[in-house]
């Protein structure tokens, strides 16, 4: 049974939410604070969190950097903030999806299933096909399409590896900095700019118009198959 933490202050949408989705057969958890969410996360471990923005003691903000310092775990963000700067701020740091308020229910379940379905788990071996050039996780190797070998520095793995393994899904700048150069380095953008680059020189076949490695300014970056 897939295990859905939802964190929220409003008493009745915590009541609403965890009747609908035990009513789908979820598992459910509530919080009702930032604190209590990252309790229960390292407690309990969901499979996906339903986190709301406006918390009393943190920022939804500060609660997805909590989480992705150990965790991958989905996060949808459920808000009142329509504005694009808040939608940005989450994605950028770490959430897969932003659903605003008010919402329908069947509106939420699609968007858990559409996320569940994108996540692949980090211990799976994947073999992904980035134009004609075919990346082995497990095995760690590019291939070209005469069969040679392409080789890749440390960092454009890990760059390339948490692309690939988000098909099709936005990975917000601070993110991508914080899992390939640690939290001390979100605002440095210069590097995410410097290391695709190379990636594209490698692995597109016009890296300035490149099809595979996508950059979305000011946001981020996604990897479309």
């Amino acid at each position: 049974m897939t295990r859905i933490l939802v964190v929220d202050d409003e008493p009745q949408l915590l009541r609403a939410l965890r009747i609908n989705l035990r009513a789908r057969h979820y598992d459910v958890a509530v919080a009702a604070t930032g604190t209590a969410a990252l309790s229960q996360a390292g407690t309990w471990h969901p499979d996906l969190v339903l986190l709301d923005l406006g918390l009393p003691d943190l920022e939804g903000v500060e609660v997805i950097h909590g989480l992705r310092g150990w965790t991958r775990v989905p996060i949808i963000v459920l808000s009142g903030r329509a504005g694009s700067k808040d939608k940005v701020e989450a994605l950028d740091a770490g959430a897969d999806d932003y659903v605003t308020k008010p919402f329908g229910i069947e509106e939420l379940i699609a968007r858990i299933k559409a996320v569940s379905r994108r996540v692949q788990p980090r211990d799976e071996a994947l073999v992904v096909q980035v134009g004609e050039h075919t990346v082995d996780l497990g095995a760690r190797t590019v291939t070209n399409a005469a069969g040679s070998q392409v080789r890749l520095t440390p960092t454009e793995w890990d760059m390339l590896e948490i692309l690939v393994r988000n098909p099709g899904r936005l990975v917000g700048q601070r993110q991508l900095l914080a899992e390939v150069w640690g939290s001390n380095h979100v605002r440095e953008t210069n590097y995410l700019r410097q290391y695709l680059a190379q990636l594209r020189r490698k692995l597109e076949p016009d890296p300035a118009h490149p099809r595979h490695l996508i950059t979305e300014p000011g946001m981020g970056y996604r990897f479309q198959p």
